[in-house]
């Protein structure tokens, strides 16, 4: 390791990691409450228990972003972070800031409050005063990066991740405003959740993916960095005006379905040249990398970010097809190997190619680490299939037979059994990624050898 203020990270991806484990876990419970719907609804109801299992989601991808940066951004500046102390203060106000949330949200407290109680805005349900309490955690960070690369070298890759960075931030100021007139809150409340995982997100993970490919692959920084500009010129010339897709049917302006479906058909374009760019740079660099572990988790993410995201996306984006489409089980499909590949299976591999460097050894664990990415990625991509099938179902019997929602959700029932046995996958390839990343190898233990080693970079 170059920096000390690295080891930041460490404090950052360890609990990314603990919320993971408890993401996989309410998804796994709410997957069996599809089966047997009335599983401890007097104690966890299911609107609960999505509530922690997208909002988890959402925290912990993020707090993996941070700490990311805060690997990253030393080495690239070449100096060390502005202030240590800021960004453990950070990491203990996010970590108060979710504490809360899960225990109003699991105990039903303040209900109505304007200041504690939980808001009804899906994704954004926080209370006000953990709102708050994000700002000011990422008004720190912002301020701690941002002078730490301004006093240091500038490079794409801390340009992209900046950007990216801010974006996530002021993007967010929009979860504060709550307009009466629901398309009116529709509007802006797609300004965080699409502009997030759409727009500035694709440009952290852009610049992530970049520097993975830069130590991985061993590419000259100069083609790294054209690669990447392409990339986010196209994440963001598509991924502002996509954001009509989701204006097709809440009372905004007809010019929107046609805005909406053209532009939202393009977002293919960035995670196509993603996937490829990480190929490419595999292929030109030929570079015989130790961490063999963290080139499958890059390769892999961006590979199934294209069909989550770009392909499945595609798939139900024009407004011919969602009309029929919209709110059945084929946007879970999308949305689950979307957020899979492009956002966690990206953070993952950051983690898998740190961790070694962090701990100061040689990557470790590495078959338990990459039969993880195949029971994640596996279990993933099987759920989608059978999410992509049972919405085809739902959508021809629902919206063009026009049967009742519930006798549909009764027909769907095997794909919901299938769909939690492709769960048990994810939730067993999550508690073995954390083993392989966090426990070292027996032999290292016994010989004592573990100390000498040093991390290949």
């Amino acid at each position: 390791m170059k920096y000390e203020s690295q080891q930041i990270a460490y404090a950052y991806f360890l609990t990314a990691m603990i919320l993971f484990i408890v993401q996989v876990t309410g998804g796994l419970l709410a997957g069996w409450i599809y089966i047997a719907p009335n599983t401890l609804s007097e104690i966890l109801p299911f609107n609960v228990v999505r509530m922690l299992h997208t909002n988890s989601l959402i925290v912990w991808l993020l707090v993996g972003f941070f700490g990311a940066a805060y690997f990253i951004i030393p080495e690239e500046a070449e100096r060390e972070i502005h202030s240590t102390q800021l960004a453990y203060l950070q990491l203990a106000i996010l970590i108060l800031g979710t504490a809360g949330v899960v225990v109003t949200y699991v105990f039903d407290l303040f209900n109505g409050n304007f200041l504690l109680g939980k808001q009804g805005r899906e994704f954004l349900e926080q209370p006000l005063w953990v709102k708050l309490g994000i700002i000011v955690a990422a008004l720190i960070f912002l301020y701690n990066i941002t002078m730490t690369v301004l006093q240091g070298r500038k490079t794409a890759i801390t340009n992209v991740l900046l950007i990216g960075m801010w974006g996530i931030a002021l993007l967010f100021l929009f979860a504060l405003y709550n307009p009466d007139n629901l398309s009116l809150d529709k509007m802006y409340w797609w300004y965080v959740v699409h502009l997030w995982v759409e727009g500035v997100w694709e440009l952290v993970m852009a610049s992530i993916l970049a520097y993975l490919m830069l130590k991985l692959t061993g590419v000259d920084r100069e083609i790294v960095e054209k690669w990447l500009y392409v990339i986010v010129a196209t994440a963001l010339f598509t991924g502002i005006l996509g954001t009509g897709h989701h204006y097709y049917w809440i009372g905004t302006p007809g010019y929107w379905q046609w805005i909406g479906s053209i532009f939202s058909s393009l977002e293919i374009i960035p995670f196509f040249l993603m996937m490829v760019f990480s190929f490419v740079m595999v292929w030109k660099g030929r570079r015989d990398h130790p961490n063999k572990a963290a080139l499958l988790w890059s390769l892999g993410s961006t590979t199934l970010a294209f069909f989550g995201a770009g392909v499945w996306g595609f798939m139900h984006t024009l407004h011919g097809v969602n009309y029929y489409s919209h709110g059945t089980q084929i946007t879970a499909a999308h949305g689950h190997l979307a957020f899979f590949g492009a956002y966690v299976a990206l953070n993952l591999a950051i983690f898998t190619y740190a961790f070694p460097i962090l701990k100061n050894r040689d990557p470790y664990n590495q078959v338990l680490n990459m039969a993880s990415f195949w029971l994640l990625a596996g279990g993933m991509t099987f759920m989608t299939f059978v999410l992509t099938f049972a919405g085809t179902i739902q959508t021809h019997l629902q919206r063009v037979m026009g049967e009742y929602f519930m006798d549909v959700q009764d027909q769907l029932a095997l794909f919901y059994y299938m769909r939690f046995g492709a769960g048990v996958a994810v939730v067993l390839g999550a508690i073995l990624f954390v083993y392989a990343i966090l426990v070292p190898r027996r032999e290292l233990i016994e010989t004592g050898d573990e100390a000498k080693m040093s991390p290949a970079e």
